[in-house]
């Protein structure tokens, strides 16, 4: 029995002196994981005798983590979304300078939000108008930041997170209205002070139990005005300043068509958006209950009519059907029920989408006629239908519908009550938000402009900003179509 795990050998080198050496056998050898196995889960049995029983609030507690993580997720991958859109609706030659503004906004975003924005839009609970604690998330207790002790509220950290992804989404659609013409540096600074100090003032005005806007009973549930109207009143005077692209507009006004380079990118972006904002509207319940399907759906309702009416509306108006119309009235649709989507019925919802549908296509050729350029319908989709769709709760919310229907203090709309005080609320916050974005931002875009100059010269504009910003090229290898006047001012090199 003792050779059969050990296996001898004599040592016979020293003829004096003989030895015997053991050496385990194989089989020995492959039971010592088994071992290990069986002493470790010994182990953690008789830790778990000692450990807390489970119970019903810890296990809420963690499917909630674990759904707003997943949720951010799905938000922070919407940035991939915006930039395969973005490029696939801008010429190819400023393609690179397009994915980098994308990847390295959410950087920016994410430390500014981090270091500052974070506790300007949550802490301070007490405050009508701006945290001022808890900064670089030093903040031991979560009451800091209006969250209660886990499990009964969300860890710090994934509610950061899910909030980071928000601001990042907010910078992103400045990226678009400035496209094609403006200086790297410029748009990331810019981008700095918006998600550091403008986003997250509005946010706490909206979000937090006591700021000024939500005690008008604004309603705003995953951020129609707080997420895209900052982004887009931030990037309509963006466009402004900058003025339209060089040769976009001829000497009588008329617009010279610049089409995006690849509509497959922009069409796969669209698709990411579409997945993502599943993530955006459904995780700003900010748990794991019956709340988030409902909003989901009603989401998906909006955006698949948005996409209907932009479709039929933009043939009826142009003879034909536009894709580019198709992905932002699925957008715009998105964007018009993410403030009400908890507060309408199935019907709300699809009422609220389509209008949105159409507000794009006639938003796009009203901002063409005032020579406002913007590459990808930026405006169009995320201040037009943002605005809309603010307005849209005090028109269509039901308090009735089912996660409303029992609630004492439910919202309702002017269809459903009767009443204008809920369409009050919404202009009010409309009207101050706006107000507030406008300036701001032409006070930061001055400043930038000011400090780091705003648009990039002429001719690295018609060269491309993917040479001339970055020095490389998205389709190295592929023969360049002509650009407007780029022969000229080439030639002149």
């Amino acid at each position: 029995m003792f050779s059969s795990i050990f296996q001898s050998k004599i040592n016979s080198s020293n003829k004096k002196s003989r030895s015997t050496v053991f050496h385990f056998s194989p089989y020995w050898i492959a039971c010592i994981p088994l071992v290990a196995i069986i002493l470790i889960t010994w182990n953690t049995a008789a830790m778990a005798q000692d450990a807390q029983p489970l119970t019903l609030e810890g296990v809420q507690g963690a499917l909630n983590s674990t759904w707003i993580l997943a949720a951010a997720i799905l938000v922070i991958f919407m940035n991939a979304g915006f930039a395969m859109l973005e490029a696939g609706f801008c010429r190819r030659k400023n393609v690179v300078n397009v994915l980098s503004k994308n990847l390295l906004v959410f950087a920016l975003t994410t430390v500014a939000f981090w270091s500052i924005g974070f506790a300007i839009m949550f802490s301070g609970v007490d405050s009508p108008f701006a945290g001022n604690e808890g900064f670089f998330l030093s903040a031991r207790s979560p009451a800091t930041y209006g969250l209660e002790a886990y499990p009964k509220g969300l860890p710090v950290s994934v509610f950061f997170l899910y909030q980071a992804a928000f601001a990042g989404t907010a910078a992103t659609i400045v990226s678009g209205a400035v496209a094609e013409r403006i200086q790297f540096v410029s748009y990331a600074m810019f981008s700095l002070l918006l998600t550091a100090i403008a986003y997250p003032i509005v946010g706490h005005w909206v979000f937090t139990e006591n700021g000024w806007l939500a005690a008008q009973g604004f309603h705003d549930f995953a951020g129609s005005t707080v997420v895209h109207s900052v982004g887009g009143w931030a990037a309509l005077i963006g466009a402004i300043i900058l003025g339209p692209r060089k040769g976009k507009y001829q000497e009588d006004g008329r617009a010279n068509p610049m089409p995006g380079h690849n509509m497959s990118l922009a069409t796969l972006g669209c698709f990411i958006l579409w997945i993502g904002w599943f993530g955006f509207n459904g995780g700003s319940e900010l748990a794991a209950n019956e709340a988030v399907p409902f909003v989901v759906l009603n989401s998906n309702l909006a955006a698949m009519a948005g996409a209907l009416t932009a479709t039929l509306t933009s043939w009826l108006k142009d003879d034909q059907p536009d894709l580019s119309m198709m992905i932002n009235g699925i957008l715009a649709g998105f964007v018009s029920v993410t403030a009400g989507c908890y507060v309408v019925d199935y019907f709300g919802a699809v009422i609220v989408g389509s209008i949105g549908g159409i507000l794009v296509v006639f938003a796009t050729s009203i901002l063409e006629s005032l020579k406002i350029d913007d590459p990808v319908g930026a405006v169009p989709v995320h201040l037009v239908c943002g605005i809309w769709g603010t307005l849209a709760v005090g028109l269509f919310a039901n308090p009735k519908n089912i996660l409303q229907k029992g609630l004492d203090n439910p919202i309702s709309g002017l269809v459903y009550s009767g009443k204008l005080d809920q369409i009050i609320a919404q202009m009010t916050g409309i009207l101050a938000v706006g107000a507030f974005i406008v300036i701001f931002s032409a006070a930061a875009w001055f400043f930038v402009k000011l400090v780091f100059g705003l648009r990039v010269p002429e001719k690295a504009e018609l060269d491309g900003l993917d040479i001339s910003e970055h020095g490389m090229e998205a389709y190295h290898g592929f023969v360049n179509e002509t650009e407007i006047f780029g022969n000229s001012v080439n030639s002149d090199a």
